[in-house]
């Protein structure tokens, strides 16, 4: 995405205040890179929101510390749900701020200097009632922070069809604006498989603006305490095989339905269209599936994926 060399001083004149919403749990071997990528960021206008869901390995000691050196009105702190980091990171957007955007962040990556300066400048430009989401791809690192890739490039637009199928948002590299917060909050308490696949879900079935950068804005750290990794090597992509084969992404789009459902009158009508027809053909006979799929245009990011959202149509396994 290309920035404005006064793209800095714009983020400054127009007094745009970030909630950069940390969730953690026994972070504190990679936390302390995390917070000081937070404290360089060249948008200096954030303020961090932390919900530590009951660590016991020095978290807290380590978010005290940071409190005490950027401010003590800066940093807040406050108790976890305890009932895991789905809930954990979607109870941050409940926090008390006047903040106009909002960040989420995980606690063992590394931010770019610019990565809140990148995302303001787009959410910026659009009108503030428009709900929109900011996203991007991420550069890949394993635990000593040395390079190990990068995450799929995705081509094809965002939207309402595609995220009923996949998520192509990382909740570590999301920023979106308040009125995306108010109408994610307007869903209310949801059980659902992950909170950025909700947010990728709510706001483009609600015809908010969405848009993928293609530039990394951070490093993803990979390493054994991922509670969602990026699946590169073939291992984690066998054995996701397995779990789908046994009705995993079934029950997690179930799920997604039955959350979306709780608020369908604030869908678009296109967006409620479409449900309809993918909720029809998920119980639909094997041609009702693929002609039920065909009308609902559901479609994965890439050919490799659209040909597993055929063969599962098939196995009737979505």
């Amino acid at each position: 995405m290309p920035i404005d060399d006064n793209a800095s001083s714009k983020f400054e004149v127009l007094g745009s205040r970030v909630a950069v919403l940390l969730g953690t749990l026994n972070g504190a071997e990679f936390l302390g890179e995390q917070l000081e990528s937070i404290e360089r960021q060249s948008a200096t206008c954030w303020q961090l929101v932390v919900s530590d869901d009951g660590s016991q390995d020095g978290t807290q000691e380590c978010l005290s510390a940071f409190r005490r050196r950027a401010g003590e009105g800066r940093v807040s702190i406050t108790s976890g749900p305890g009932r895991g980091y789905v809930a954990n990171f979607l109870s941050l957007l409940h926090a008390p701020t006047g903040a106009d955007y909002f960040a989420f962040a995980d606690q063992d990556d590394v931010w770019d200097a610019d990565k809140l300066q990148r995302a303001v400048c787009f959410l910026s430009s659009l009108p503030p009632d428009r709900p929109a989401l900011y996203c991007s791809r991420t550069r890949l690192i394993d635990e000593q922070g040395g390079p190990v890739g990068l995450s799929p490039l995705f081509t094809r637009p965002p939207g309402f069809a595609n995220a009923l199928i996949q998520n192509i948002a990382g909740g570590n590299t999301m920023v979106f604006n308040r009125a995306a917060r108010e109408l994610l909050i307007a869903f209310g308490d949801v059980d659902v498989v992950s909170h950025d696949w909700w947010v990728y879900l709510v706001i483009s079935a609600c015809g908010g603006e969405i848009f993928y950068d293609s530039e990394p804005s951070l490093d993803y750290r990979q390493h054994r305490g991922n509670q969602i990794g990026s699946s590169q090597h073939l291992s984690d992509r066998w054995n996701r095989l397995l779990l789908g084969l046994r009705g995993r992404k079934r029950d997690w789009n179930a799920r997604n339905i039955a959350a979306l459902n709780q608020m369908s009158t604030l869908l678009t009508d296109d967006s409620r269209r479409v449900l309809s027809e993918f909720c029809h053909a998920r119980h639909a006979g094997l041609w009702g599936r693929i002609i039920g799929m065909r009308r609902a245009g559901v479609y994965a990011q890439s050919v490799p994926g659209n040909i597993g959202l055929f063969v599962a149509t098939i196995l009737n396994i979505l």
